[in-house]
């Protein structure tokens, strides 16, 4: 089986170059000479021969974002913010073309939903009826209040729920739906986080009833406290413990409890623009203790610090690559 080029993956300073002649053909000052260097450069390497294919496809699918996003990707950077828009242009070539649909699949939801946070950010409401919403890093949700109900739409990320009495005649039920079900509060507190094809489910105080859509048969579950599961749009996972730790990150902090290096870094990058990658050699490491994911880079340097693991940045700090020492 052969593997095609546009799915390999390409060195980050490659990436970075093709970043670079894309801003700088933008410019339309080239003279020639400094064309023939950019001729020379993309024909150099069978690599960057690739990434140049890849700055072309994204100069074409640039055309469908929202113009603000477009030209904050294109347009010619003051010198202080070059190194800051290479480094975006860099990451967008890096997702091509695998994970460019998901991406500004996301960025839809994140723009057209009633609350949202972007990735890092946490934020933390109060409802019309008193409870009260906390959103963790880059995600949105929908806010839906009428006669009959009290509904959170969870399009994209991670909540914290701390429901409060309904004091309308009608005793409105409180509701969290996600692409996988429909969750109902019993007087509670919970944490609901939606993947793309699961929802995870773990509730600190009260009960939570879990329906699934209406065209599947299996019964509805009741989850109490002290208990987590997840779930698809079709069936149940199991039933496990749950801690506190669980809404950790409303305090700005991540728990891990021998947990492996693959597992954290994923958790990790959830709070960092860019990308973290880990080397396959040291991915089933086990980390455990307190990390600070509001400052995620002190976080790296508590890991380089205390387990056999180096980090390398590339592209100005926005890619990380972590590997054995």
């Amino acid at each position: 089986m052969t593997t095609r080029h546009s799915d390999t993956q390409i060195d980050p300073k490659v990436l970075e170059e093709a970043a670079e002649w894309l801003i700088r053909l933008g410019e339309n000052d080239l003279s020639d000479t400094e064309r023939a260097e950019w001729e020379c450069w993309r024909v150099s390497s069978p690599e960057r021969h690739r990434a140049w294919a890849r700055a072309q496809l994204l100069q074409s699918k640039l055309v469908g974002l929202p113009p603000s996003l477009a030209m904050s990707a294109l347009d010619r950077p003051s010198n202080p913010e070059r190194r800051t828009a290479l480094a975006k242009l860099a990451m967008m070539l890096a997702v091509l073309p695998t994970g460019w649909g998901s991406w500004k699949l996301v960025e839809a939801q994140q723009w057209s939903a009633d609350y949202r946070t972007a990735v890092g950010q946490r934020r933390e409401l109060t409802l019309a009826d008193g409870s009260h919403i906390t959103l963790n890093t880059d995600t949105a949700i929908d806010v839906l209040f009428d006669a009959d109900q009290r509904l959170i739409n969870l399009r994209e990320g991670e909540i914290l729920v701390q429901t409060a009495p309904d004091v309308s005649p009608q005793a409105r039920p409180f509701l969290v739906s996600t692409q996988q079900g429909r969750m109902q509060a019993l007087g509670t507190r919970f944490t609901v986080r939606e993947l793309q094809t699961r929802t995870h489910l773990a509730v600190l105080e009260g009960a939570v009833r879990v329906q699934l859509p209406h065209d599947s048969r299996v019964a509805p579950l009741v989850v109490n406290a002290g208990q987590r599961t997840d779930f698809s749009s079709q069936a149940f996972g199991r039933l496990n413990p749950a801690d506190s730790s669980a809404s950790a990150w409303s305090q700005g902090m991540l728990m891990a409890d021998n947990l492996r290096l693959a597992d954290f870094v994923a958790e990790i990058a959830r709070y960092r623009k860019g990308f973290v990658r880990c080397d396959p050699a040291i991915a089933d490491l086990r980390i455990s203790g307190a990390f600070p994911i509001s400052d995620t880079q002190r976080t790296l340097n508590m890991l380089v610090q205390t387990y056999p693991v180096i980090a390398t940045g590339h592209l100005s700090g926005y890619w990380i690559a972590l590997s054995p020492a």
